[in-house]
């Protein structure tokens, strides 16, 4: 199982958007720790959405779909459609 997921910084107000095979509760727990990259610089992050996928190119095509985007709105939007 592969995952797309966005994670939310309230701090920086910002998004991060990825994709890993690992386990997602996992990889958050790598993005809190201490490492260097773009996630390092808050240690707030959450997941406000993910999406599995049953292989790595189809949650990477996710990925770079969203990323595409540009747009705040558009991922805000894409989020409250999951939640409801």
């Amino acid at each position: 199982m592969y995952f797309c997921y966005i994670l939310y910084s309230k701090s920086l107000d910002q998004f991060y958007i990825g994709h890993t095979g690992d386990d997602l509760q996992e990889r958050l727990r790598r993005h809190l720790s201490n490492h260097h990259g773009f996630t390092a610089r808050a240690k707030d992050w959450i997941i406000v959405y993910s999406q599995s996928f049953e292989d790595k190119d189809s949650a990477c095509q996710r990925e770079l779909q969203i990323k595409s985007w540009k747009s705040k709105k558009k991922i805000v939007q894409l989020i409250n459609s999951q939640l409801g």
